[in-house]
């Protein structure tokens, strides 16, 4: 994966992307932003997630059938971070607000807002765009054995407040249903560079999670 850090990706991807859509954004909008993804509580959500994500966009940019959406989608998509509630649609509803707020036209952020909901991973994505920014948000399932174990560590500690059985029964049904998948990722060259380490990835932590299961039973 090639390497970008967050500052590159906001010289590259906030401000060319409104003005890609014909505007530009108010200027509380990124410091509001990205202060939400240095909420306290975040531990996998936050500005590295970012990073990570923007490092695997640069490299499908050109496959996108809307760049700017797709980029705009991203930014916005775990603005909002909260133990209970519908995440995506409280971040997409903060994106369409935003987006509105400075004139972008209504078919631009009805993708965007599609864009934002699909990474719920409830549905089948339905455009190019939307496949990709799925692909883009699991990219961290395929990433190096270190990255994955610092990333298994993260999300626990964002539910730190879920008692251990029911997150190894959680984290489980979640990892074993990516598993069963024929495909975790859609655009070919991500396939090819994700979906065997991924597939090891998911395999070795649900392995863990059993037998964390097993010594807490005295097995």
């Amino acid at each position: 994966m090639a390497s970008i850090d967050l500052t590159s990706a906001l010289n590259r991807f906030w401000l060319p992307a409104w003005q890609a859509l014909g505007t530009e954004p108010s200027s509380g909008y990124l410091p509001s932003l990205l202060a939400r993804y240095d909420e306290p509580h975040r531990h996998y959500h936050t500005r590295q997630h970012l990073a990570e994500c923007f490092a695997h966009f640069s490299q499908v940019q050109a496959a996108c059938e809307h760049w700017p959406e797709v980029a705009l989608a991203l930014w916005y998509h775990d603005a909002i971070y909260q133990r209970h509630g519908d995440n995506e649609a409280a971040s997409a509803a903060l994106a369409i607000t935003q987006l509105r707020g400075v004139g972008v036209a209504f078919p631009a952020c009805q993708r965007i807002e599609a864009l934002i909901w699909v990474t719920r991973h409830a549905a089948p994505p339905s455009t190019t765009d939307q496949s990709l920014l799925i692909d883009i948000d699991l990219a961290i399932l395929g990433a190096s054995t270190e990255r994955y174990a610092e990333y298994s560590r993260q999300v626990r500690a964002e539910y730190r407040w879920v008692p251990s059985f029911f997150y190894r029964r959680g984290r489980r049904r979640i990892l074993e249903s990516f598993l069963a998948q024929p495909s975790l990722y859609h655009h070919p060259p991500m396939r090819q560079a994700l979906e065997a380490s991924a597939r090891r990835n998911l395999t070795a932590e649900i392995t863990s999670l059993r037998r964390g299961a097993l010594y807490r039973m005295g097995i």
